[in-house]
């Protein structure tokens, strides 16, 4: 039957989607802790869940099409979950799919809150060594102690002042 293939199939998306949660979470203390090693080697284990994540919605995408097809649907439309859901008037089948599907939404919005502050790390992380290297290889825009404003100027050259006449 389509529709426990199309169950798998999201299941299987949930299950990659919590890995994904849980890479995150290790991202998390890596960028803390500033260990860029373990950070490289998340990135390519994502890169990595990210085409089997693919595969899998390939998979959930034919699956409704051929859930659609054995209901008599002949529909190349790439409908939702809930959409498939009001196709199916079996009380037990439309609880199981939707209770799939909460489970995957909710596993999205855990990892869309984790990859927020994840970004947020980063952008901090970012802003702290352009900081530091702004400290360490600017000069400072103003001298900390008072100079006589005579001492910049060289001999032959004069610093043009707000109301400078000459231009």
């Amino acid at each position: 039957m389509s529709l426990n293939r199309l169950v798998s199939v999201l299941d299987q998306l949930d299950l990659y989607h919590h890995q994904m949660l849980d890479l995150g979470q290790v991202k998390k203390t890596s960028i803390i802790s500033n260990d860029v090693d373990t950070l490289i080697r998340i990135l390519n284990q994502e890169s990595k869940l990210i085409k089997s994540i693919e595969q899998a919605d390939e998979e959930r995408i034919q699956a409704s099409y051929s859930f659609l097809n054995e209901r008599g649907i002949k529909s190349q439309l790439n409908l939702t979950v809930s959409e498939l859901a009001r196709l199916i008037f079996d009380i037990e089948e439309k609880q199981m799919l939707l209770d799939t599907q909460s489970r995957l939404k909710s596993t999205l919005d855990q990892l869309k809150q984790v990859n927020i502050l994840n970004q947020q790390l980063l952008e901090q992380s970012l802003e702290f060594i352009e900081f530091s290297l702004d400290v360490m290889l600017d000069k400072p825009n103003q001298d900390i102690t008072y100079q006589h404003p005579a001492a910049h100027q060289s001999y032959g050259t004069r610093q043009k002042g707000l109301f400078d006449r000459r231009g």
